[in-house]
């Protein structure tokens, strides 16, 4: 019952957590949009009033006249909107999140057993969540730092951009050293979103708030205040597509479990930025197609490093047959006109077995001459001696010739055990079994309609493996889960190398 009630916690938390995201995304690409589409104030009394810019629109069977102030206006309402509650809600609900799912559960989330950093493969559960929340602290002191030293009076805006994406880098490559798979995307994620809600919650919020509070008191706004919170809404507006693409990337294991997946966090971190740069000129009129042709192109250089590649087959070896020289191990005379071994045995087996009856139109056998012979009252004794050896020594040659077969079986046999090798039939039937084995006893713990694992209250994904139908059919998933080296979870099972391959060359 407690997997259960997590997992619908899980459940609803996810679900606020996407509608508030949705909200405070489309209200900020919104209020970007409208900023960068103003234009000059058409009547003379707006621009005495001291309107900046305007924006007619249509929306909804309504039309609507928006206008930017470049100072106060004459009087601000009491009811005045404020955007804050979308972002504040959407940060709080993913760190529940984030607690729910990955902090209760690190040894199969967040630790990274393969990292080439020994000191963060051997983290423990409470190591790993504390390394968790440092990491997202510290990602949002570096880039706040970032920005107050590099441009605290918004004049260098420019090489501050530069100095984001390059620690952008760094967060990337760093996340897949401390955390496993699908964690190392949503924690460098989550530095980029965190940073995003900060900036609402420090800087933009309180700027807005000194900016009324002096309008209210007939002072003058401080012009820092706005140019600082439309430099850090810039900064939220680039982050957006990458955040939403980082959080959705769990679904894909070819991405987070790929040798090189901090560069392809890279390439679509610059590619998103890159093509919403394509959106934000356009809202002022300026169409520059090389954005989204430079953004799709790192997507394709993402895509390329990511794609399969076939491994090589091959060939097969061509037969060398050699001449022998002229007089060299030539078989004599003698030896041309031996039979083979396994001829001269083959026609033995096919010659009639002494003591038995001889078929119709051929000789009798020796044996039922030699009986007739010493049943013969008128034979000498001398001859029936001599009836009796031979019936003798064709009873013990009779005798090797029948277990022939079966001694050349056994010899076989022997042989294929001494060599190390199994019966064609044996081998098959293993190979069959081995992948069912496997999968039962690393999969199937949580892949079950009824999961013993602590944790899960149904299978994952609604994968389940209670049985050979369902095994097979979802086989081309499992070897390829099994072959990224993500499944199992943290290899809690300690699945080994062997028994992936055994996985991979899994046939029908």
């Amino acid at each position: 019952m407690e997997s259960f009630i997590l997992e619908f916690a899980n459940f609803m938390l996810r679900w606020l957590h996407v509608i508030a995201a949705i909200a405070w995304i489309g209200e900020s690409i919104y209020f970007v949009m409208l900023d960068n589409g103003l234009k000059k104030p058409e009547s003379e009394a707006c621009r005495k009033k001291g309107v900046f810019g305007e924006m007619w629109a249509v929306h909804g069977g309504g039309f609507y006249h928006n206008q930017k102030y470049a100072t106060s206006p004459e009087k601000l309402p009491d009811d005045l909107h404020w955007s804050f509650w979308k972002s504040y809600t959407t940060w709080l609900s993913g760190f529940a999140l984030f607690i729910l799912l990955y902090m209760t559960n690190p040894a199969f989330y967040l630790i990274n057993t393969q990292s080439d950093w020994a000191w963060a493969a051997n983290l423990t559960g409470w190591q790993a969540n504390l390394t968790a929340i440092l990491f997202l602290l510290s990602g949002w002191v570096i880039y706040n730092e970032l920005c107050k030293r590099i441009s605290p009076n918004m004049e260098r805006d420019g090489l501050l951009s530069i100095a984001v994406g390059v620690m952008m880098i760094g967060v990337a490559y760093v996340s897949t050293q401390l955390f496993a798979g699908r964690a190392a995307f949503l924690m460098t994620g989550a530095v980029m979103a965190t940073a995003m809600s900060a900036n609402v919650f420090f800087w933009i919020i309180p700027g807005q708030r000194r900016m009324v509070n002096a309008m209210k008191n007939g002072e003058e706004p401080n012009p820092l205040d706005g140019k600082r919170g439309k430099q850090r809404s810039v900064h939220n507006t680039y982050f957006t597509l990458p955040v939403v693409l980082l959080m959705i990337s769990n679904h894909y294991a070819f991405t987070y479990t790929h040798e090189y997946a901090w560069v392809i966090m890279a390439l679509f971190i610059f590619a998103g930025a890159t093509i919403r740069q394509f959106f934000v000129l356009m809202h002022s009129g300026q169409i520059k197609p090389a954005y989204p042709v430079a953004g799709v192109a790192m997507i394709m250089v993402a895509f390329w490093i990511v794609s399969p590649q076939a491994a090589p087959q091959p060939e097969a070896p061509v037969a060398q047959v050699e001449e022998p020289s002229a007089g060299v191990n030539e078989p004599s005379a003698e030896e041309k006109s031996a039979p083979a071994e396994g001829e001269e045995l083959s026609a033995k087996m096919k010659e009639p077995s002494a003591g038995k009856e001889p078929s119709a139109g051929k000789e009798p056998s020796a044996g039922k001459e030699s009986s007739a012979q010493t049943n013969d009252p008128s034979q000498p004794e001398e001859v029936k001696v001599a009836a009796v050896n031979d019936a003798k020594a064709s009873d013990a040659k009779q005798a090797p010739q029948e277990e022939t077969a079966a001694e050349i079986d056994e010899q076989t046999k022997a042989e294929i055990v001494e060599s190390g090798q199994q019966p064609e039939s044996e081998a098959g039937h293993e190979e069959q079994e081995g992948p069912f084995a496997l999968v039962e006893q690393h999969c199937a713990s949580c892949h079950s309609q009824a999961p013993t694992q602590p944790g899960f209250s149904a299978p994952p994904a609604g994968f389940a493996f209670d049985n050979r139908e369902q095994i097979e059919r979802t086989k081309a998933k499992i070897q390829a889960a099994v072959a990224s080296g993500y499944m199992p979870l943290g290899n809690m099972t300690g699945m080994s190398d062997e028994e992936r391959a055994v996985i991979a060359a899994w046939r029908e």
